[in-house]
């Protein structure tokens, strides 16, 4: 396909997310299966471009005058598929299935500088949240926001139970994997440029004998500060699809025991197949939903990882479309939901024990502003700085907070190239 066509099917599918509202990852599913001519590496750049698109919805639109799918499409095209503006003026000529011509505002778009839009259309930020946002950040607030907007790499965490890093770097070299830089055991490859292609590394034979998994770094990071080791009893209370489960599980060197919960089976169902292949052994997956169940194992833990429900603001750069849906009501329903679960952890660690509080939220709302109501009504509990976590588990100085505190940890994008997320240790007292 040529890049006119590609800009042409990328407004297609913009517009069965825009105005039908599908999610990106069906709507371009639908796409190629009524459009069969198409190959795979058209379908990689067409989807790219879409989510390029999303990325960066709010600066696109004020620089070329309009929301629609057409000048979304258009606007993201020069990055998205390694083209020149001029080249993106001339791919659109109505013929060969590309869309019209430009007009003279797509046209003036297409370089239009950015410096003279709003602090929140720079940094590619829902206006209602920019006070939230800037509040965070400060004057870095757009830089944080313009990383947000870019495509993400793939992070791996190496699975210490079957390989080492250096056999999984060896194995993936061939995507230019290197070293993560926070975690000891995380390796990154790249995010494709323009329209090459995305690497599918669950096909990988590496993969399929658990070597690896798919896993943020700044994911990787909150597993390793949680405390967990050999033969202690952990508790993974909103488990999902088991990620840190099974970085738990390698911390323990298959010892103790793992009890891995969540109260969607949606969520929880991948988690067999992956235990499976990673070769775990300590971990038992209590049944989805049934609270009775956990509240019964009472406060027995050494450790209880409570990666809370948010909003999932740290993951904008692999879900964008989420940034533009958000609204204030389901934040507040977040936050309602983070104090249950707040509640339920504290009355499963042990006198002594440890609570990790964990989010891919980048708001203080969901953070900071949690803890701090958490600890008004649980005296019993304190905050563990993260220096003195992460020289147990990382022999090393912390990393700077992008939120400037150091009783807790907010990685971002920008300033760790992670995903963002938040950590904090809260520890019971003996």
């Amino acid at each position: 396909m040529k890049a006119g066509a590609r800009i042409a099917a990328a407004i297609e599918v913009l517009d069965a997310i825009i105005n039908r509202y599908q999610p990106p990852a069906i709507a371009l599913t639908d796409w190629g299966k009524a459009h069969r001519f198409a190959g795979s590496g058209d379908r990689n750049a067409i989807g790219g471009l879409v989510y390029d698109a999303l990325r960066r919805r709010a600066s696109i639109a004020w620089a070329l005058g309009g929301d629609t799918p057409r000048t979304l499409a258009i606007g993201a095209a020069a990055s998205a598929l390694g083209l020149t503006p001029e080249a993106v003026m001339a791919a659109c000529d109505g013929a060969d299935h590309s869309p019209a011509p430009l007009s003279e505002a797509e046209q003036a778009g297409l370089t239009r500088p950015l410096d003279e839009a709003p602090a929140h259309v720079q940094a590619d930020i829902p206006e209602w949240l920019w006070s939230s946002f800037s509040g965070q950040f400060g004057d870095g607030a757009i830089a944080e926001g313009q990383a947000m907007a870019r495509r993400a790499p793939a992070d791996l965490r190496v699975n210490t139970l079957k390989s080492t890093r250096e056999k999984v770097l060896k194995a993936l070299a061939g995507f230019g994997a290197e070293p993560c830089s926070l975690s000891p055991i995380g390796v990154r490859v790249p995010p494709p440029a323009g329209a090459q292609r995305t690497p599918n590394l669950q096909a990988e034979a590496a993969y399929q004998a658990g070597w690896f998994e798919i896993q943020d770094e700044g994911s990787q990071v909150a597993a390793l500060l949680a405390g967990a080791g050999p033969r202690k009893q952990v508790l993974d209370l909103c488990a999902g699809a088991g990620g840190k489960t099974l970085a738990l599980a390698a911390l323990m060197q298959n010892t103790g025991q793992i009890y891995a919960y969540d109260a969607d089976r949606h969520q929880l169902k991948p988690i067999f197949e992956r235990i499976k292949r990673a070769g775990v052994r300590n971990v038992q997956v209590l049944r989805a939903g049934d609270e009775t169940a956990v509240d019964a194992l009472g406060p027995r833990f050494d450790v209880v990882l409570a990666d809370a429900p948010c909003t999932g603001t740290g993951t904008w750069r692999r879900r964008p479309d989420a940034k533009w849906r958000l609204k204030p009501d389901a934040l507040k329903a977040r936050m309602s939901e983070q104090q249950s679960v707040l509640k339920q952890a504290a009355s499963l660690v042990k006198p002594g024990g440890r609570l990790l509080y964990v989010t891919c939220s980048i708001l203080p709302e969901e953070n900071t502003g949690q803890i701090a109501w958490f600890l008004r009504d649980n005296a019993d509990f304190s905050i563990v700085p993260t220096a003195e976590i992460w020289r147990v588990a990382f022999a090393s100085e912390t990393p700077p907070s992008a939120d400037g505190r150091g009783d807790s940890l907010l990685l971002t994008p920008h300033r760790h190239g992670t995903d963002g997320f938040f950590i904090a240790a809260l520890g019971r007292k003996a």
